[in-house]
């Protein structure tokens, strides 16, 4: 993908400024081609003059969900937003971000970049997203150790940068697949060439923890996984696939409840418990940006063999450029492929109480395997780069979640309905500097 087309031709320094924030972290590890195309590399320090720079990016937005009984947000990883709480919400998109980078010479070089937006404590309490040191080892050869962003998607190092992007968000039905978007820990990036085509092949390993509420948290432990990005001409192409022990422990209490009830509620909270439980996923995605028009889309997996659910996503995106203009079309939807539903404790010949607890535990477990994301997504857009440095975005999407599933709305309340669409309208201005 190209995402320095995005705007006119005139904004191409407010782009080097964005897509620096993001190459100075993502596959530009091997020191040349990115999977996103940039404007050629300053001349690198001389290893005796160290070199640094400090630049930032952020969104102001404002978002309405027609849907009132649900909070529609860019993630699930936020306990609230626009619908239910509130018609309007500043929360589902705005962030500040700042990055600082420093090269002490030709081999090595460090990034820290700090990120400030809502979480699930529904405060802006800044976090490090990347902080990481990078070991030139050979002009084609680049080792980094620290936090690194995960490269699962197209736009994965500049997720965050809404500058860089040509919608209001990624398209959420895709990159909530995998909502975590760093690791801690190392890799590698090899750049190499077949014929015309240009590659970086990245290899990765470390672990991730999200804090989520009630004290419990998301482990990813043993987190590997390898990407590779092509380029030819106004082509790239990106794969990549990871597997990790995944442990989820929100809903500890419930399967320890199962368990009281000897071997079948045994069997039950070993087949859909996340505990741990090995999660895979893969993507692959393409874009092609001849510069007046693009086109783009991705598809991917994530299985976990538990209530989390097996699932694949996928979108389609194209737009056209017209001056400071960029008039935008997305088509998206997430599908699951695991049961929605289970029969859960046989409470035949249990006595009343024990039946009356039973019962509570199977429909806590239908809850949770009807909550898996199931939705459709018709998404139109407007981008309008009006200054150096700014972008305004307008875009309204019409979301259907089905199959008795919420989809990507989270705080659902005793009177949604799924199956029936509704319609979110945002505003967004995003801004480097």
């Amino acid at each position: 993908m190209n995402p320095s087309s995005f705007s006119a031709p005139r904004r191409m320094g407010a782009l080097a400024l964005a897509l620096g924030l993001a190459a100075a972290h993502g596959a530009v590890l091997a020191g040349a081609e990115a999977p996103v195309s940039a404007p050629d590399p300053a001349p690198e320090p001389a290893a005796d003059k160290p070199s640094w720079s400090f630049g930032g990016f952020g969104t102001l937005g404002a978002v309405h969900s027609g849907e009132r009984g649900a909070d529609f947000t860019s993630t699930i990883l936020k306990p609230n937003g626009a619908g239910h709480t509130r018609r309007w919400s500043g929360d589902v998109d705005s962030r500040l971000g700042v990055q600082l980078d420093i090269a002490p010479g030709q081999r090595w070089s460090a990034v820290l970049q700090v990120v400030s937006e809502q979480g699930l404590d529904n405060n802006y309490s800044p976090i490090v997203e990347w902080a990481n040191v990078k070991y030139q080892a050979t002009p084609d050869l680049a080792l980094r150790a620290g936090r690194i962003a995960l490269p699962l998607f197209l736009v994965a190092d500049h997720r965050k940068v809404g500058y860089a992007i040509p919608w209001a968000r990624p398209p959420i039905e895709l990159y909530n697949l995998v909502p975590i978007s760093n690791s801690d820990g190392v890799d590698l990036a090899y750049r190499w060439q077949s014929g015309a085509v240009k590659h970086v092949t990245q290899a990765f390993y470390g672990r991730s923890v999200v804090k989520l509420w009630d004290g419990a948290s998301a482990k990813a432990r043993g987190l590997a996984g390898i990407a590779n990005t092509a380029t030819v001409g106004a082509a790239t192409l990106r794969a990549s696939v990871f597997s990790s022990s995944l442990t989820i422990d929100i809903l500890r209490p419930m399967f320890d409840a199962f368990r009281q009830f000897g071997p079948q509620g045994a069997a039950l909270a070993e087949r859909f418990d996340v505990d741990p439980k090995r999660a895979t996923a893969w993507s692959a995605g393409a874009s092609y940006d001849p510069g007046r028009w693009f086109v783009m889309g991705e598809f991917g997996s994530m299985n976990t063999d538990s209530y989390f659910g097996d699932r694949t996503s996928m979108y389609a995106s194209a737009g056209y450029r017209l001056r400071d203009f960029t008039p935008y079309l997305s088509y998206a939807r997430t599908r699951v492929h695991s049961a929605t539903r289970d029969d859960g404790l046989n409470l035949a010949g249990l006595a009343p109480p024990l039946a009356a607890a039973g019962a509570a535990l199977n429909a806590g477990l239908n809850a949770a395997l009807i909550a898996v994301p199931v939705q459709s997504n018709i998404t139109a857009g407007l981008r309008w780069d009006f200054s150096p440095n700014y972008a305004l975005k307008l875009q309204l999407e019409r979301i259907t979640p089905r199959g008795g599933s919420p989809g990507t709305l989270v705080n659902t309340q005793p009177g949604f309905r799924s199956g029936r669409p509704f319609h979110v309208a945002s505003v967004l201005l995003d801004f480097v500097f």
